[in-house]
C-alpha cells in the first residue's frame, strides 16, 4: 500500500496531467494496484522505477502521504458505486415516469412506492451483474454492463409504470374516440418501450468493447493510456446519435392491438357500441 501511495503522490508532483486525473478524471479501466506504464517494455519499467525511487519522495509530508493514501482507499469504493448507480436509476425513473402512457393520476404514496421499488430493484440488479466482471475474461467483462443496463430497464420501466398495469391505459378508435382503459394494452406498450430502450443502449455498449479491445493492443493507447476514456466517450456518443432516434422509431408512437386481445369486459363493451371495430389504438409512451 505504501508503495502505491508514494507512486501516486510522486506522480502527482511530477505530472500535472496526472494530478488533474487524480482529482476526478480517471478513466474507468485504470488499475491503481498496477504500475502506470507498460511493464512488458524497458521504457515502461524504467519510468515506473524512476517514479518509485524519486528522491523527492522523502520531502513529502505526512499530510501529503495521508492524502495520497485516502485517494487510494477511496477510489471506486462500493458506496461510491452504489451512490452513482442510485443517481443513474433515479434519473431513469424520472424519465420513465414523465414519458409514461395514460392520464390516471398517482398519489404521493403510489409514486413513492414506484420510485423506491424501481430504483432499489434496478440498482441491486446492476450491481450484482457488474460484480461478475471480476470473474470473467476482460472481453466478456466489457459486455456485463450492457446486461446490467438491460436488466435494469426491465425492472425500472415496469415498476415506474406499474399503475398502468393495474388500471390500464386509454384505448381509442382510429379517430381518437376514447373506448376505455386496458391493462393488456399497457403490457404491450411497456414491452415495446423496454425493447426499444435495450436496443437503444446496445450499439453504445456492444460496439465499443470490440473497438477498445483492439485499440488497447495498439501502440497509440499504450503510449497515451489517458486517451482511453475520451476515445470511449466519443465512440459511445457517435453510436447514440444514431441509436436513439432509430430505436425510438421501432414501434409506432400510436400503437395498436386487436380488439380480441383486450380484456373480456372491454371487448364486450366495444362490441356493443362499435361492432365493426377490429383494432384499438393507444399511446405507448417512450
Amino acid at each position: 500500500m505504501y508503495g502505491n501511495i508514494v507512486n501516486l503522490k510522486s506522480a502527482c508532483l511530477s505530472d500535472p496531467l496526472q494530478s488533474r486525473k487524480m482529482s476526478g478524471e480517471l478513466p474507468p479501466n485504470i488499475n491503481i494496484k498496477e504500475p502506470r506504464w507498460d511493464q512488458s517494455t524497458f521504457i515502461g519499467r524504467a519510468k515506473h522505477f524512476f517514479t518509485v525511487t524519486d528522491p523527492r519522495n522523502i520531502l513529502l509530508t505526512n499530510e501529503q502521504l495521508e492524502a495520497a493514501r485516502k485517494v487510494v482507499h477511496d477510489y471506486r469504493t462500493t458506496p461510491a458505486v452504489l451512490f452513482w448507480q442510485w443517481i443513474n436509476q433515479s434519473f431513469n425513473a424520472v424519465v420513465n415516469y414523465t414519458n409514461r402512457s395514460g392520464d390516471a393520476p398517482l398519489t404521493v404514496n403510489e409514486l413513492g412506492t414506484a420510485y423506491v421499488s424501481a430504483t432499489t430493484g434496478a440498482v441491486a440488479t446492476a450491481l450484482g451483474l457488474n460484480a461478475l466482471t471480476k470473474h470473467v475474461s476482460p472481453l466478456i467483462g466489457r459486455f456485463v454492463p450492457f446486461a446490467a443496463v438491460a436488466a435494469a430497464n426491465c425492472i425500472n420501466i415496469p415498476l415506474m409504470r406499474q399503475r398502468e398495469l393495474k388500471v390500464g391505459i386509454p384505448v381509442t378508435d382510429e379517430n381518437g374516440n376514447r373506448l376505455g382503459e386496458s391493462a393488456n394494452a399497457a403490457k404491450q406498450a411497456i414491452t415495446q418501450v423496454v425493447v426499444s430502450r435495450i436496443l437503444m443502449a446496445a450499439p453504445g455498449m456492444a460496439i465499443p468493447p470490440f473497438i477498445m479491445n483492439t485499440l488497447e493492443k495498439k501502440a497509440f493507447l499504450k503510449r497515451f493510456p489517458w486517451m482511453s476514456a475520451p476515445v470511449q466517450v466519443g465512440i459511445v456518443g457517435f453510436c447514440l446519435v444514431f441509436a436513439t432516434p432509430l430505436c425510438c422509431a421501432l414501434f409506432p408512437q400510436k400503437s395498436s392491438m386487436s380488439v380480441t386481445s383486450l380484456e373480456a369486459e372491454l371487448q364486450a363493451r366495444i362490441r356493443e357500441t362499435h361492432p365493426e371495430l377490429r383494432r384499438v389504438y393507444f399511446n405507448k409512451g417512450l
